[in-house]
């Protein structure tokens, strides 16, 4: 029986990221530009010029994921490309350069949803995929619990009602002055913690009614603390935060999957790749629940997921015209 070889392309946010994947999970090359020093100086990413570097970036990843794997075009079975949600302007990049090879090599199109893709990251190179599972997805931009009932099917649970927790480490980040992005800075720095005090209350502690998440009154929270405690230890502060914001995770996660009766959780997204909340999430693990997290280069934007999840499409024979469209936010 012939590989299915997919070419997958991203370009959604502040990442330009190309990858060959077989079959859906082996992937054989990975390649990803970050545009962290890019965007660093304003402390998030600034679309204008996330959608350049994407121009620029593009052509020469795709050569290099192709050279990386040993392949050429004409290996190529299809080709897939992240289309919704994210920025407008990137989100164009990659779809256009995937519509190219589509129309030159004439091969298959697939257009990618970005958060079906990032909960599909788990199964690259070692899970076996099982429907159906909760799957939680944290990042900068997302912060949302499914019920994942197989390829296309994902069913919104609840989602955050205001910043997710990526974008509130990142201003917390900004306000201490530590760097962008916030969340490995203040990982390593809740880390050193000594006393590790409870300095900021639970989010949305009331009774489990839905699972909605909420990040805005943590962030004031922690705000209103240090403009208060001019000789606060930055440490215990980026520690009680943490905690704080990775509990209403596993409270809201942990009740899905058991009013559910599901056993598998699986997590992506940047946020997956933060030690504590690995720490965390399988220490709550009972009654032969498993925690399913990417490896740390597959938590990040990137192209494996895309070219993997494609494979399924591909297969079903669920392919997209030239005439796709990119998508900033999309209802699920």
């Amino acid at each position: 029986m012939k590989n299915i070889i997919g070419l997958g392309l991203e370009s959604s946010c502040d990442e330009t990221a190309a990858a060959i994947v077989e079959n859906g999970s082996r992937v054989l090359s990975n390649r990803i530009a970050s545009q962290i020093d890019i965007h660093s100086e304003y402390y998030g990413v600034v679309p204008e010029i996330a959608s350049r570097a994407h121009l620029e970036m593009i052509n020469p990843l795709i050569d290099s994921a192709l050279k990386e794997s040993g392949l050429t075009f004409d290996d190529i079975d299809y080709v897939a490309a992240t289309n919704r949600p994210g920025l407008i302007g990137s989100l164009m990049i990659g779809l256009q350069a995937a519509k190219t090879i589509s129309y030159i090599k004439k091969i298959p199109l697939i257009a990618v949803n970005h958060l079906e893709a990032h909960l599909y990251a788990p199964f690259l190179n070692s899970e076996t995929i099982s429907y159906p599972y909760i799957g939680l997805l944290v990042s900068g931009g997302n912060t949302a619990l499914y019920l994942m009932k197989g390829i296309g099917e994902m069913i919104l649970l609840g989602r955050t009602m205001d910043d997710a927790i990526g974008e509130a480490f990142d201003k917390v980040s900004k306000f201490m002055e530590l760097g962008y992005p916030g969340g490995p800075l203040i990982d390593k720095l809740a880390r050193k913690a000594v006393k590790k005090e409870k300095l900021f209350p639970k989010l949305l502690a009331a009774k489990n009614a839905d699972y909605r998440f909420s990040y805005s009154g943590l962030k004031t929270a922690v705000i209103n603390y240090v403009k208060n405690n001019p000789d606060y230890d930055i440490n215990e502060v980026a520690y009680s935060f943490q905690e704080s914001a990775i509990e209403i995770l596993i409270r809201r996660t942990f009740a899905a999957a058991r009013d559910y009766g599901l056993k598998n959780i699986v997590i992506a997204g940047g946020v997956a790749a933060n030690s504590r909340l690995r720490e965390l999430f399988l220490s709550e693990c009972r009654d032969g629940e498993k925690i399913i997290i990417p490896p740390i280069d597959l938590c990040t934007d990137n192209a494996a997921m895309i070219a993997g999840v494609s494979y399924h499409y591909f297969c079903r024979g669920q392919f997209d015209t030239l005439e796709a469209d990119v998508t900033a936010k999309i209802r699920v």
